[in-house]
């Protein structure tokens, strides 16, 4: 049986995406930091009984090392890692104290990073594996009130395309997922100036693209061996112009208000 282990499973992507793999009969490992919701999705899988939990708290390194003992004592193969587990940002670039970055940066890249080091040994040893990482649209462009967030992002890129280039080789293979507008909660837990929850679903968030039909996406992807996906609709144009015709993302993003 295959094993996929998912951060963030506790709602939005990671959790759809922990019904999706159910539902193909392989065992999910649900990571997040509520236990007690964790095992309320393990619960609703298809397969409740090859769900494990395993709490996680990516803010805090110690924690990050703990739930990657367990895993690797319980299981002598993770033959897909998703690092989805992430916090975003509405905050003005001169308002943001710096610590405040750096929270962000550790939940959004660095776990992911700590995460992709301590299974890669065992991923290699037998013979190779996935890992997928869900980045932005913002990890393409940056964006207003974004600048930790979106910096974060464009590091996921860089790593892990060096993760493939080093070790495609060898049997590893990465998926960089750009979501563009996913009606999930992240907008409700983004952190503001003062490190509080923003707690307000952006408008244009309440239309996007379902949770379920992103991990769908993201499967077949997985399955594909895509090495980058954009899960977007109008919004991507944003990416092209930017790589296409920068006069036009510098014209559009220069008009965009702050909330």
């Amino acid at each position: 049986m295959k094993t996929i282990w998912i951060t963030g499973a506790s709602s939005g992507i990671g959790e759809a995406l922990a019904y999706k793999y159910s539902q193909e009969g392989w065992h999910v490992i649900l990571s997040a930091r509520r236990a007690d919701v964790l095992a309320e999705v393990a619960s609703r899988c298809a397969q409740p009984e090859q769900c494990t939990v395993v709490p996680i708290d990516l803010a805090d390194t110690q924690s990050i090392d703990r739930a990657a003992d367990e895993v690797l004592a319980k299981f002598d193969h993770i033959d897909v890692l998703v690092n989805n587990g992430g916090i975003s940002q509405r905050s003005l670039v001169e308002e943001t104290p710096v610590d405040i970055d750096r929270r962000i940066m550790q939940v959004d890249y660095f776990s992911g990073v700590q995460l992709t080091k301590r299974v890669l040994p065992l991923m290699l040893k037998n013979g190779g594996g996935h890992i997928v990482a869900i980045s932005s649209i913002v990890g393409v462009f940056g964006f207003p009130q974004r600048s930790a967030y979106s910096a974060a992002k464009h590091a996921i890129h860089g790593f892990y395309e060096t993760v493939w280039a080093e070790l495609h080789d060898r049997g590893i293979n990465t998926t960089i997922v750009c979501p563009g507008r996913i009606l999930t909660n992240v907008s409700l837990h983004a952190l503001t100036k003062d490190g509080t929850e923003h707690g307000v679903m952006d408008h244009a968030q309440k239309n996007g693209i379902s949770a379920e039909t992103c991990a769908k996406k993201i499967f077949k992807a997985v399955k594909r061996r895509k090495k980058e996906i954009y899960v977007c609709r109008m919004d991507v144009l944003m990416c092209y112009f930017h790589r296409y015709a920068r006069w036009i993302y510098y014209k559009l993003v220069s008009k965009v208000k702050p909330n």
